[in-house]
Order: structure tokens, then C-alpha cells, then sequence
């Protein structure tokens, strides 16, 4: 198999530094960089991205929303991802792109590290904690 590099920027839509993987006899074929095999990414995350892609999408209007996570050009990491997660959600599971894939992996990674870090003893509801988790499309209050 052929390995080639891309070197871009994680941010607003771009691409990340990614390894894609190209068999010489499917010069279209693209893997995805993630380890986990896409069924597992699939399954994880219908379990933890557990806003509805309207829901994200007025979430992420708020002032609550714009005001957490980190920003070094206006706009967070979270607050972007929460913008690719409700594009992700509105595309059918077989037209998702490698690229989306990728980012579902980022996705399941990031909450469930930010789950493992348990959230505030007081007020969880109104707390940075919850809302950068919300950003990326996972309000931790659901189900209880």
C-alpha cells in the first residue's frame, strides 16, 4: 500500500493531519486514519453524540455556547465541530465522506476523555463543562 501525508489545519471545516492510505488498484479507495473499524465508530457514536442536529444547531447560537472552549481565531474548536457534527447528522451513514469519519473518531474520543474527567460537584447544568460537551454534541443531563 501506498501512505501519503496531508498537512493541513484542523479548523473550520479544513482538513486535519490526517495518513490516508490508497490501494495502488483502487486509486479512489481512501481509508480512514482512525484505528477503530467504522462500525465501532458508528455504534459509539450513536450512543454519545446524543443531541438531534437541530438541537446542536440553536445550541450553538447561544451566547453559553460561543463562550466556552478554547479560540484563538473567534471561534472554538468545539463551537466548529459542533458545526461539522450537525452536517455529519443530516448525511445518510453511506454517502459519509473519509473525512467525516475521521471526525466522528475525533468526536467519540473527545467526549468520552471529557466524560472521564467528571464534571462539577455544584450547578452541572449551567457549567463550562457541560456546555463545551454540548458544542460537540453531547448534553450530559440527557437520560436523567
Amino acid at each position: 500500500m501506498l501512505e501519503w501525508t496531508l498537512e493541513t489545519q484542523v479548523h473550520a471545516g479544513t482538513l486535519s493531519r490526517d495518513s490516508f492510505r490508497r490501494d495502488p488498484h483502487s486509486p479512489k479507495e481512501v481509508q480512514m486514519s482512525s484505528s477503530k473499524p467504522r462500525e465501532q465508530v458508528w455504534s459509539e457514536w450513536r450512543e454519545l453524540v446524543n443531541m438531534a442536529p437541530q438541537e446542536l444547531e440553536e445550541w450553538l447560537e447561544t451566547d453559553e455556547s460561543k463562550e466556552v472552549g478554547d479560540s484563538s481565531d473567534g471561534e472554538s474548536t468545539g463551537h466548529a465541530s459542533g458545526r461539522r457534527i450537525v452536517t455529519i447528522k443530516r448525511t445518510n451513514k453511506d454517502d459519509l465522506s473519509g473525512d467525516q469519519w475521521d471526525h466522528m473518531a475525533r468526536v467519540v474520543g473527545y467526549i468520552r476523555r471529557h466524560l472521564s474527567q467528571g464534571g462539577p460537584q455544584d450547578d452541572v447544568e449551567n457549567s463550562a463543562w457541560r456546555y463545551s460537551l454540548m458544542n460537540w454534541g453531547h448534553d450530559p443531563l440527557r437520560g436523567e
